[in-house]
């Protein structure tokens, strides 16, 4: 059997008419997929952002206790690798230019195959020569580097139509892939399109499809990643801006779809189907100024948390029926390589295979999820409570890793800034039981999203609006000793318990 994972970055499920009914976005080729697959309404992130998500794919690994973004660590196991070990030929077919730089080494090399669609975002592909620019670079220059919006423009200035966009040429070359490689032997191919990721900048007919607007009038790529200019951008921000931005999103979802399409229409033309299985996922959402948020920033709400999952699976059709059972995008590791039929490592740390549920959908994968970012909180989700338990204050934590990188630590407040010069590790050792190799321990700056924590019911409130932290204090005290039994179970730093207000001492007088 074949397998095909397809990964479109930051795509929200209020956008898909599968899980949404009332959006006005259009996405007729998922929304195709969706009814002959399994749809699952309760899939959720584990670690983000961007490569700590991905990490988690290819190593069965959640990081977001023990590290911020990086490459993948010597001792993780490397999915593509080990399906390969099965006699699978493996290919990926991607514009996300975070393969491909410092920060995420390891991840595409165990593929037998790549093609790499460059100059999405930031990626220095195109020079630049910092001359005049048009309006909508400088809007959004007002809160990102110049020199890198610069980059994105130069990177995209002589673009004539829609099919020198970045997901024609993504799924187009896919296509290409399939052309060449299909006929010879069982594949894996890993699909990765970086939109609907912003910059929201989208050719006609996309740009005016839900709107009026012009994207002259307005910043295409709002910040998030430092919290205080996110704040400034709030409050200078009017609703017709905010408008502005969902219809570039959106005109951004229908583009990826359409061309989405193309890749189905290939599976059609090459009778693919009935030996292939589609994974079709995201890595998070994307909050669009809803609590004043934009990007996947801690405290992850369902917003952006709760994300699509569809999979055909040739043997076991879907026909569209709902799997309810909890899942995360961690158990996309454990499900390719069993899918594959090579042995699952005992290197994987938290990965469960979706082949029982795929089997039977009234299976239960989880019952309890962990999911959070680095130096942020950490949030529990048992079905029908949320909890979010955020860090405390002036609390030191310290990145975990085998390796003494630069590339290792992104260098903005948010992610992750290596402690005061001259930021020698404190200390060396085997800090976690599961990993043969000691690991650096040193010291890390973060600055928390909120210390606020908080409590909802989201059978009762789905938006995620009513905080019960002080209200349902009996439940509130059931979910935290059960956040610490599921720490337990998958593993932390010792000093992330202080942090956390989860000592034995604190969980022993709850009240």
């Amino acid at each position: 059997m074949n397998i095909i994972l397809v990964l479109v970055d930051s795509l929200n499920k209020s956008a898909l008419k599968t899980y949404n009914p009332n959006t006005i976005c259009q996405t007729p080729y998922l929304e195709k997929f969706a009814n002959k697959s399994l749809v699952f309404n309760n899939h959720y992130i584990s670690s983000l952002p961007c490569m700590p998500a991905r990490r988690e794919i290819f190593a069965g690994r959640k990081e977001f206790m023990w590290r911020p973004w990086g490459p993948l660590e010597i001792f993780d196991p490397r999915m593509p690798r080990i399906i390969q070990s099965a006699n699978y030929n493996t290919g990926i077919v991607t514009d996300h230019y975070h393969y491909w730089e410092e920060t995420s080494n390891g991840y595409i090399q165990g593929f037998s195959s790549s093609k790499f669609i460059r100059g999405h975002e930031t990626d220095f592909w195109k020079m630049h020569d910092n001359s005049e620019v048009p309006k909508w670079v400088e809007k959004m220059s007002e809160f990102r580097a110049a020199e890198h919006m610069n980059q994105y423009y130069a990177n995209v200035k002589d673009f004539s139509g829609e099919e020198d966009f970045f997901p024609a040429k993504t799924f187009s070359a896919a296509c290409e892939w399939l052309d060449e490689n299909s006929k010879n032997g069982d594949f894996f191919l890993h699909i990765e399109s970086f939109d609907v990721h912003e910059p929201f900048h989208v050719p006609e007919p996309y740009a005016s499809m839900y709107t009026d607007g012009s994207s002259d009038d307005f910043n295409i790529w709002p910040p998030y990643q430092i919290y205080d200019d996110l704040e400034k951008f709030m409050d200078q921000t009017t609703p017709e801006e905010l408008q502005f931005l969902e219809s570039q999103y959106f005109g951004k979802t229908t583009m990826a779809d359409k061309w989405f399409g193309h890749l189905c229409n290939k599976l059609d033309e090459l009778s693919l189907w009935d030996d292939t299985m589609v994974i079709f996922t995201t890595d998070h959402g994307h909050d669009l100024g809803i609590r004043r948020s934009f990007g996947k920033q801690y405290p992850h709400y369902d917003s952006h948390a709760n994300i699509p999952l569809f999979i055909w699976h040739p043997k076991f059709h879907g026909n569209g029926k709902r799997v309810n059972t909890l899942t995360q995008n961690v158990d996309l590791f454990a499900t390719l390589i069993d899918a594959s039929g090579a042995e699952i490592p005992e290197a994987n740390r938290h990965s469960k295979s979706l082949l029982p549920v795929i089997k039977s959908p009234l299976e239960t994968n989880r019952k309890v999820i962990l999911y959070g970012t680095y130096g942020q909180g950490v949030c529990l989700n048992d079905g029908e409570w949320t909890l979010f338990c955020s860090p405390l204050k002036d609390k030191q934590l310290y990145n975990y890793s085998t390796m003494i990188l630069r590339p290792l630590i992104v260098d903005n407040p948010v992610d992750g800034r290596v402690g005061d010069m001259p930021n020698k590790p404190i200390t060396q050792d085997f800090y976690d039981n599961t990993v043969p190799y000691p690991l650096w321990k040193m010291p890390i700056k973060i600055d928390p999203r909120t210390y606020e924590n908080f409590l909802f019911n989201r059978k009762e409130d789905p938006e995620q609006i009513n905080n019960l932290w002080d209200v349902e204090v009996t439940k509130r005290n059931e979910l935290l000793i059960l956040m610490r039994e599921i720490l337990d179970e998958e593993g932390y730093p010792a000093e992330q318990l202080d942090r956390l207000n989860l000592t034995d001492e604190v969980l022993n007088n709850l009240n």
